[in-house]
């Protein structure tokens, strides 16, 4: 489950079949679902009522840890949210993954935020590192998560840090993600652009380190190491 159609670049060619999930090469399911909890909630849903049997919230998420720099893998040993909440991912499916990316990657599992909204800038982000204690932030993977322990399947967070701690994202930038379906629309973030010149150098920053976190992906998708060792389901082939 993913949210924005960029993200998905490094998992392949995906075919659409009828209104169900898109699927992979390999028979993963597919679903990009746009950004936010309900969006990636109903994403999962879709997921599991096509047949999967484990579900990966995929994609890119914001530092929160100022130690972390773009393109650093995260895959979280929990996901919290600002209320409490706390799932926990699946043990050895996690270190599994990590033990294949570790040696020629860096890898953090550390907790993982999921807010509401956007955390764009060092102020926030700083806030939320220090009231949480979560690494990094994003807005799908706790309705994953959620959606994963109810109906009792494994569930993994690959995560890409994009913008660092000290990374402030314009809100030209936020705006027109907020409104993509899938897509950031690049028409209307250009016009945003516009009429903030003094944000260009900042979205050109977050560019390369958009290119930093998509390598970090296309390494956890090249690893061979995404589907679970064990899929505790009461029957059926491992489909995540």
């Amino acid at each position: 489950m993913a949210a924005l159609a960029a993200e998905t670049r490094a998992l392949g060619r995906a075919t659409v079949s009828g209104e169900g999930p898109a699927s992979l090469a390999d028979g993963t399911l597919l679903v990009v679902s746009g950004m936010g909890q309900a969006a990636a909630g109903h994403g999962a849903r879709r997921l599991v009522d096509a047949g999967a049997r484990a579900l990966i919230s995929w994609g890119m998420a914001g530092g929160l840890d100022p130690a972390l720099a773009a393109g650093t893998l995260l895959l979280p040993r929990e996901i919290a949210s600002p209320e409490g909440a706390l799932f926990v991912t699946a043990g050895d499916w996690r270190q599994h993954l990590r033990s294949v990316l570790a040696a020629s990657h860096p890898v953090c599992c550390g907790k993982l935020l999921t807010c509401h909204a956007a955390l764009g800038s060092a102020a926030d982000k700083a806030i939320a590192f220090r009231q949480t204690a979560a690494v990094a932030v994003d807005m799908e993977s706790l309705a994953v998560a959620e959606v994963a322990a109810t109906r009792r399947l494994p569930f993994l967070a690959v995560r890409a840090i994009v913008d660092t701690a000290a990374d402030e994202v314009p809100q030209a930038l936020v705006a027109a993600a907020a409104t993509a379906a899938n897509r950031v629309p690049l028409g209307r973030l250009i016009g945003a652009l516009a009429r903030t010149p003094e944000d260009i150098l900042p979205v050109l920053r977050l560019a390369r380190r958009f290119r930093a976190a998509s390598r970090a992906l296309a390494a956890a998708a090249a690893s061979g190491a995404l589907v679970p060792p064990v899929v505790h389901a009461p029957s059926g082939n491992d489909r995540p």
